[in-house]
């Protein structure tokens, strides 16, 4: 853990990483930011599973976010408060790596409906969620970094 100085206030303490995680779990929403392939970024909300100590999320195997995945794995996804001057904001900046195999999966779509209820069930395949609209691939980041901006005080923390 770092805690940066240069983006503080004062009176700020750094974010202990145990409050950081928990934001990533609880959250019922996140931004994904992928890459496309001539270099633009994709900016997307969608849901996602803290699970195992990493984030993961799914996208249907059409869907830009995945086109994208396909070319270039690096990624950016946030959370946390639409407010400047209260919560916590995390961002996770990694690596998208496909989640594969059955047991896998559906550990992680147990996860995706204990949180989000059975409008989230998926069904399990070898390589995918499978749901009425198709397949979803299933992603874990390989996190490179994780941010944690405090607002009140304001205070940034690196893990």
């Amino acid at each position: 853990m770092r805690f940066d100085t240069r983006f503080s206030d004062p009176a700020a303490r750094p974010t202990p990483w145990e409050d950081a995680a928990g934001i990533l779990e609880r959250a019922e929403l996140y931004w994904l930011t992928t890459v496309r392939r001539d270099g633009r970024p994709h900016v997307t909300p969608l849901i996602g599973v803290w699970h195992d100590g990493a984030m993961h999320f799914c996208t249907g195997l059409g869907e830009q976010k995945a086109r994208n995945l396909q070319a270039n794995a690096n990624v950016a996804l946030t959370t946390g408060t639409n407010a400047w001057a209260e919560g916590t904001d995390v961002v996770v900046e990694g690596t998208a790596e496909r989640v594969t195999g059955r047991d896998a999966l559906q550990a992680l779509a147990d996860a995706f409906e204990a949180k989000y209820g059975s409008a989230w069930r998926f069904d399990v395949a070898d390589e995918a969620f499978v749901h009425s609209g198709g397949e979803a691939a299933v992603f874990r980041i390989a996190a490179s970094k994780v941010l944690a901006f405090a607002k009140d005080p304001h205070g940034q923390t690196a893990y």
